[in-house]
């Protein structure tokens, strides 16, 4: 069974910085698109960034320029790279895959919380 793990998330400054990492375990064959979303209690989930297998990236409009997003592919390990966190960035922040096992399919982290407050 695959499993994405999320981790470092936490609390910090305005202003300050964060970098997340989700790991993949399993029996993965391969991994195209990688990315994370973030969501606050009552609203949908929305994208935050994507990077494919070969490394395109695609951002939100609300953070580009103040995150990165990048992903090793030997160990099936992505990133988010959270810098001049503002408030407004306070969310669940989740990973997702797409990969392939036995067939082609989508995964979900667990979540990670991020929250920004002096």
């Amino acid at each position: 069974q695959v499993q994405l793990v999320e981790s470092g998330g936490g609390l910090v400054q305005p202003g300050g910085s964060l970098r997340l990492s989700c790991a993949a375990s399993g029996t993965i064959f391969s991994i195209n698109t990688m990315g994370w979303y973030r969501q606050a209690p009552g609203k949908q989930r929305e994208l935050v960034a994507l990077i494919t297998s070969g490394f395109s990236t695609n951002y939100a409009d609300s953070v580009k320029g103040r995150f990165t997003i990048s992903r090793d592919n030997a160990k099936k390990v992505v990133y988010l790279q959270m810098n001049s966190l503002k408030p407004e960035d306070t969310d669940v922040y989740y990973c997702n895959a797409e990969y392939r096992d036995s067939g082609l399919r989508r995964g979900w982290g667990q979540g990670t919380q991020v929250t920004v407050s002096s």
